[in-house]
């Protein structure tokens, strides 16, 4: 659950104990006014319960304010809109990784054009197999989940069959650290930046690598992908917040565009992968 969520939520239950007050009823007077456990009352003002639209409205009548049951549910409506926009990965990941991948899938599928920075590990649609198993092992043992690795690596690569798809545009931008971060064995690591450099020149990829020393207007402060102009994903530990409201997308749009002014391309992104590549000292 989202900070954002759950100080919504405080703030609706305190907006509720306040219409109680006002009628000079006590948390004993209004349960039973509405013939409901004094527990739930106290639950709800405190925060620690989401109300439905029908105790929302049966508050209202109860406390002499049927005129307020439209403003309380426009209350509800915005903190739905926070809970969907901020996801929980330890609810997403319940079950394990092949869920969340699944609908990976489906957003890639109803996408044209797909912009990304990562600052800390090679972009999912263009991971190996191998790399993307050793991915999954680490987030699984991490988040303490389900371990449903190989079916999970199996619908990422299917989802990399995108790459392939006539008029589809992947364009990403990857800081060069990231090329030195090793999560897998050397050999993994070097046939994942392998793979990187296969990609360039791929007509429906656009492969930028921002080098460490390059001058930047604006730090990459983490990653995110934004799914042609209608949303973003950005990933904290947490949470995975999708983000579709015009004044984020276009901050996030911003963001994309001044990093991409310091990021190589073509030969001189396969010169700076072919540097990480060769320190790590693999045949």
């Amino acid at each position: 659950m989202s900070t954002d969520f759950q100080q919504a939520r405080i703030a609706l239950g305190a907006r509720l104990r306040e219409l109680r007050t006002g009628t000079g009823l006590d948390g004993k007077g209004i349960a039973e006014r509405l013939g409901w456990q004094r527990s739930k009352v106290s639950r709800l003002e405190n925060g620690k319960q989401t109300p439905s639209r029908t105790d929302l409205a049966e508050w209202a009548h109860a406390v002499g304010r049927p005129d307020l049951a439209a403003e309380l549910a426009g209350r509800l409506t915005g903190m739905e809109t926070l809970e969907t926009q901020h996801r929980s990965w330890r609810r997403q990941l319940a079950g394990g990784h092949r869920a969340r991948q699944e609908l990976a899938i489906a957003e890639t599928s109803a996408t044209q054009m797909i912009r990304g920075v990562e600052v800390s590990r090679i972009p999912g649609l263009f991971q190996t197999a191998e790399y993307a198993r050793y991915t999954f092992e680490s987030n699984a043992e991490f988040r303490q989940i389900a371990k449903d690795v190989e079916d999970a690596v199996r619908a990422r690569i299917r989802r990399q069959q995108a790459l392939y798809e006539p008029g589809k545009r992947f364009r990403f931008l990857i800081w060069e650290g990231a090329l030195y971060v090793r999560t897998c064995p050397r050999e993994v690591h070097a046939a994942q930046l392998d793979r990187l450099v296969s990609l360039i020149g791929l007509d429906t990829v656009e492969l930028g690598i921002v080098p460490l020393g390059a001058q930047l207007r604006r730090t990459p402060s983490h990653g995110y992908w934004i799914y042609d102009r209608r949303l973003v994903i950005v990933e904290t530990i947490n949470t995975e917040m999708w983000l579709d409201d015009e004044d984020s997308i276009r901050l996030y749009e911003r963001a994309w565009e001044w990093l991409a002014e310091s990021a190589v391309y073509g030969h001189q992104a396969h010169r700076v992968i072919g540097r990480a590549r060769a320190s790590l000292d693999v045949t």
